[in-house]
């Protein structure tokens, strides 16, 4: 097959839409103004950051509207710089604000983004208590585990919506109910979900959630933290006092607005786009299962996003698999991470049961609506080419089938 290029890691970052693009275009350019100033220019900036807003309240279901113009309660939706920002002041603001009624305890999943974990570990130094959920083998919460966990000390559960690497959809509205049972509050990092399922905070009863805009063909830089009414946090930025004085700093325009048009476009046709990519991704795992032994599909086979496929290969690295893909034309990601000198297996993979060498050779594929099934045709048969190629030439491949015992030994060192 002719070789071609292929974006297959829409989890890391999406294509940006043409509608984002022109939506921005103005707000770079004519209409320059700081939303802060008084003046004409500075007035529509801040208009228009409220109509963002409102597009964003409106997507989420957010709050009734507010006034005659159908327009949805701004205070509810605050502007980040991220997703991981968005996570950060959820958290960290929540527990050291009122809200939290002076309670210390913490819970939240073994598989969670580390922009939730690293800033968990962060509050566990300041004396506060944490838990970290276990998962199933396909990475599904446990919800005994949480019942039993759940005190009148728990302040806070955050449980990701969908997971960025194996695709599992969580169910966020039973973990939601749970929480409230004990007078906690509940917040998501939806920054995998949202423009891939469908999401209402309110039918779901999430208290905060984590959006960003670059996964669903927005800008990057840009990400949304959703505040239910009547939570209180300590602020993230202090400053100018912009963002309801959580994020202080001159507000991104033109990004937010981006954000805001890429949303509208992707909610209003989710269905559709959606079904054609699992479409597509249905095909690819069926191609990959089948085309290459040894090799293991993980997370929920049923409640998954529509575009991510997440495999581990046995006896081969997952650096070496991504560079050899690159050089064929195809983008993928794994979740090993190379560092001073070892490879260390994801934390996801870790936590659903993966044997630590088996881990080493994740690939996660992640389809969107600008995929063919041309693109998953070049797809399977470079993988597939690939890992046969990889596996000639380790040392813990042998006869057409993996020596575990070598690559036990190989991973020890």
């Amino acid at each position: 097959m002719e070789k071609r290029f292929v974006y297959a890691d829409n989890a890391a970052t999406t294509p940006m839409s043409e509608t984002a693009f022109n939506a921005m275009k103005p707000w770079l350019t004519e209409n320059y103004g700081n939303p802060s100033s008084l003046y004409r220019i500075g007035r529509a900036a801040k208009e228009a950051l409220n109509d963002a807003r409102t597009v964003v309240g409106k997507c989420l279901n957010a709050a009734e509207p507010v006034n005659e113009k159908n327009d949805y309660a701004p205070g509810e939706i605050v502007f980040t710089g991220g997703g991981s920002q968005a996570d950060n002041l959820a958290i960290r603001g929540f527990m050291h604000g009122p809200s939290s009624k002076g309670r210390k305890h913490i819970i939240t999943s073994k598989i969670e983004h580390h922009a939730v974990l690293y800033t968990c570990e962060a509050l566990e130094k300041e004396g506060y208590r944490v838990t970290y959920l276990n998962v199933d083998k396909e990475g599904r919460v446990d919800l005994e585990q949480l019942k039993a966990e759940l005190s009148e000390d728990t302040a806070l559960v955050s449980v990701m919506a969908a997971n960025n690497e194996i695709g599992t959809i969580q169910p966020i509205k039973q973990i939601a109910e749970l929480a409230h049972s004990v007078g906690a509050k509940f917040h998501t990092d939806a920054v995998q979900a949202v423009g891939h399922m469908h999401i209402d905070v309110q039918e779901m009863g999430i208290d905060m959630l984590s959006l960003s805009g670059h996964k669903f063909r927005g800008p990057r830089g840009t990400g949304v933290l959703y505040v239910k009414k009547g939570i209180t946090l300590e602020p993230l930025v202090y400053g100018g006092g912009q963002e309801r004085g959580l994020v202080s700093g001159t507000e991104n325009t033109a990004g937010c607005i981006g954000l805001a048009a890429a949303m509208k476009e992707t909610v209003e046709g989710l269905d559709e786009k959606m079904g054609y990519v699992k479409k597509l991704t249905d095909k690819l795992v069926k191609g990959i299962m089948e085309n290459i032994p040894y090799s293991h599909y993980t997370g929920d086979p049923v409640n998954r996003l529509p575009g991510t496929a997440s495999f581990v290969f046995e006896a081969i690295e997952g650096e070496g698999l991504i560079l050899r893909l690159d050089n064929a034309g195809v983008c993928g990601s794994t979740g090993s991470a190379c560092s001073t000198g070892s490879l260390d297996p994801s934390h996801v993979l870790m936590a659903i049961g993966l044997p630590h060498e088996i881990a080493h050779g994740s690939l996660r594929l992640t389809l969107g609506e600008q995929n063919t099934e041309e693109d998953v045709d070049y797809i399977i048969e470079t993988v597939t080419d690939v890992v046969k190629t990889l596996r000639s030439m380790s040392p813990v491949w042998e006869n057409g089938h993996p020596n575990l015992t070598a690559a036990t030994e190989l991973h020890a060192h």
